[in-house]
């Protein structure tokens, strides 16, 4: 009986102590996916900040943020995986240019530090590695649809009309640059298996590419990219395409 007593309260410590356990993980487990949007409109005294995604075709406000005097910012929401999202800024000016950043969402903290008047051409993106991936993304194929504008204002030159051998000659090299753009869309994509940035290059980049390329990004992406949102969706873009053959 003397040791009854000892034996009780050595149950009630392990019973206490597996239930703050679980507690601990459980709340470990709800803040794997928190994103964490931080930062400020330099300039901005007065308008409204939103967050916003698109969960299927449909863009949506998830949070929004009323500006006076102050630029900073902060939203928090959770995420099913990483996903582009919108920071969207109603300046009260009945303007709709230079009103939305594009930035690759993830967990964590993630900061946006940019200027009112120059909102989305000015912004500095911090804390996602998927995004600094977008970014490398968009450096070459801005140079790449560059070259491509150009040429484009070159056939339409009024003051300077091109003959029909000129306008042959341009449209070769506009072809051969759309084929650069996609080869670098595809190889980048190939070349970042283990990036989320592959599954949304090869849905909304080059979707209409040929489908055993888009096949290849697929089968080699890593299975934690495979199972996100866009690795699923690229999965079923495949399926509908071999259905429609």
């Amino acid at each position: 009986m003397i040791f009854a007593p000892q034996t009780t309260n050595m149950k009630n410590l392990f019973f206490f102590g597996l239930l703050a356990l679980l507690v601990f993980s459980c709340g470990e487990n709800s803040t794997d996916n928190t994103m964490k949007v931080v930062g400020n409109v330099k300039g901005l005294k007065k308008g409204m900040l939103y967050l916003q995604h698109i969960p299927d075709s449909t863009l949506v406000t998830i949070d929004s943020l009323q500006i006076e005097g102050d630029g900073n910012f902060s939203f928090t929401t959770e995420l099913e995986s990483p996903e582009i999202f919108y920071l969207y800024l109603d300046k009260k000016d009945n303007n709709m240019v230079n009103d939305r950043i594009t930035f690759f969402g993830e967990p964590g903290k993630i900061t946006i530090n940019t200027t009112w008047n120059t909102f989305d051409t000015n912004a500095k993106i911090t804390g996602s590695e998927t995004n600094k991936k977008l970014e490398e993304y968009r450096k070459v194929m801005s140079e790449i649809n560059k070259r491509d504008l150009l040429m484009m204002q070159q056939a339409s030159n009024a003051e300077e009309p091109l003959d029909s051998l000129q306008l042959d000659s341009l449209r070769i090299k506009s072809n051969r640059n759309i084929k650069r753009g996609y080869a670098y869309a595809l190889n980048f994509a190939l070349n970042n298996k283990n990036s989320y940035i592959a599954p949304y290059i090869a849905l909304f980049e080059v979707a209409d590419a040929n489908p055993k390329y888009l096949d290849s990004i697929s089968n080699s992406l890593a299975p934690e990219v495979a199972d996100s949102k866009y690795g699923r969706a690229l999965k079923k873009h495949l399926e509908e395409l071999r259905a429609g053959n």
